[in-house]
């Protein structure tokens, strides 16, 4: 497969799929999730969340965000900065102070 560090062409994408063979692709990615091989790696701001118990919604409300902003810091596409990453480092920490905090 061609570097990483520019797009691929149509060619060279047509090249690679046509010379992919999907159903072994799956079956060795089922294999590999079956053994253990495969990891799912939670965001740090799931866990916070988790661990306070709320819905996105109810935590996005706490921390004064909308929840698109949240599902971004959840899935990775975004970074929380300032007083946010200061909660949601409370909330990892010491979630019932947070809740205390905000009487939930």
């Amino acid at each position: 497969m061609p570097s990483k560090n520019r797009p691929l062409t149509d060619a060279e994408l047509a090249g690679y799929e046509a010379g992919r063979d999907l159903a072994a692709d799956l079956l060795q990615a089922v294999r590999e999730m079956k053994s253990g091989q495969v990891r799912v790696v939670s965001s740090p701001v799931i866990e916070a969340r988790k661990k306070t118990g709320l819905s996105q919604s109810q935590f996005a409300s706490l921390l004064g965000v909308s929840v698109r902003t949240l599902q971004g810091w959840e899935q990775g596409r975004k970074q929380p900065s300032g007083a946010a990453r200061t909660l949601l480092a409370i909330a990892s920490t010491n979630p019932g102070a947070l809740l205390a905090v905000a009487g939930k």
